[in-house]
């Protein structure tokens, strides 16, 4: 009985997905059978697009301080007074 439950959970997944993919294009079906066979045989690599900024990170050298820092960017930011032009 519990089985026949699981499958019918699997089944209603699947049903809902199936009612919004039916009527695309073959050529759409194909790109998506092709995405969903990759993402499983990816599964264990991490995806590029998520990994990005990894490249990146202790990649920034300054001898300032962070404070330096800190007032370097507030240094020229200018208040919210109305200007008679």
């Amino acid at each position: 009985m519990g089985t026949t439950a699981l499958y019918s959970e699997k089944s209603t997944g699947s049903n809902m997905y199936w009612n919004l993919l039916k009527n695309l294009s073959a050529d759409v079906k194909l790109d998506l059978i092709a995405r969903l066979s990759n993402s499983l045989l990816n599964q264990d690599k991490p995806a590029e697009d998520s990994q990005w900024a990894s490249a990146f990170a202790g990649k920034w050298i300054d001898a300032r301080s962070a404070e330096e820092i800190i007032d370097d960017i507030r240094e020229p930011r200018t208040s919210n007074e109305e200007i008679d032009l």
